[in-house]
């Protein structure tokens, strides 16, 4: 484990590569709010990314419009930085059916979720991540970080507990109680 980016791959940036990493890193430099990186399919975009990754070594966010690319950016960054706290964080719903009324029919229907239980232990796993590793590397997509809520609000419903720490009980108890834990 490591708390900086190292990128591991047998490849070198090639063509258009070194220049849009030395642009995309300069313009995070100077603090340029968006940029956006250009290229057709197959030609090393999430390459050239890594690589800024590497340069700027900051926690980094990256956006999918889809789960079925958020798993494949998600595979390809725990490729390249194997040594480092790649995350996936996507909707835990692998089926969602919002309640509707169908006025024509007169029809309710009500509200069915079937929810992923190894997605939602990836999201935890992220947003622990977020809070514990300045390498973390979290790929999401739009819809999963829609209406999360306020980051200090996690940060106040975190309960750190160390090996061989001395705690009181009561204490213990009454906070496990405010994190809505039960008996």
């Amino acid at each position: 484990m490591t708390d900086t980016f190292k990128l591991v791959s047998p490849f070198q940036p090639a063509g258009d590569q070194p220049q849009a990493i030395e642009k995309l890193v300069a313009g995070f430099e100077a603090g340029v709010a968006s940029q956006t990186l250009l290229g057709v399919t197959g030609s090393g975009k999430t390459y050239t990314i890594a690589n800024v990754i590497q340069q700027v070594q900051r926690p980094t966010l990256v956006m999918a419009p889809n789960k079925t690319l958020a798993a494949q950016l998600y595979g390809e960054f725990k490729e390249f930085f194997p040594h480092n706290a790649v995350e996936y964080f996507v909707s835990y719903y692998d089926y969602y059916q919002p309640e509707a009324y169908v006025a024509s029919s007169d029809t309710y229907i009500e509200k069915d979720a079937s929810i992923n239980e190894h997605i939602e232990q990836m999201r935890l796993s992220a947003t622990k991540t977020l809070l514990s590793r300045s390498d973390a590397l979290i790929v999401a997509t739009v819809s999963a970080i829609y209406g999360l809520g306020k980051p200090e609000d996690y940060l106040q419903m975190r309960l750190i507990l160390a090996r061989g720490e001395h705690t009181d009980q009561r204490k213990l108890i009454r906070h496990l109680t405010e994190l809505q834990y039960t008996r």
